[in-house]
């Protein structure tokens, strides 16, 4: 269920703003006069947002490469790529 408050909230009770963003992991939608204006949420929950959208990005281009004939590699071919790298580090 998202959180919603009013953009006054953001200048009055900022602390519970953010301690909801924390402790809840949940972003928090601000509106003004009724109408949705800003989400607020902790930079943690942002940039697994952001990872998580970069992701299915990728998985979109490897879909698009592999329904266009494109071949890849193994598992165990890249298995044994990861392992030659954890090694060389």
């Amino acid at each position: 269920m998202p959180i919603i408050k009013s953009i006054s909230s953001l200048r009055n009770r900022t602390r519970e703003i953010a301690t909801i963003c924390h402790e809840q992991d949940e972003p928090v939608y601000l509106t003004t006069n009724g109408e949705g204006d800003l989400v607020v949420m902790s930079i943690d929950h942002y940039e697994r947002l952001k990872a998580e959208g970069e992701l299915f990005a990728k998985l979109g281009v490897a879909q698009a490469e592999r329904a266009a004939g494109k071949k890849g590699i193994t598992h165990k071919q890249m298995m044994s790529k990861l392992r030659r790298r954890l090694h060389v580090s």
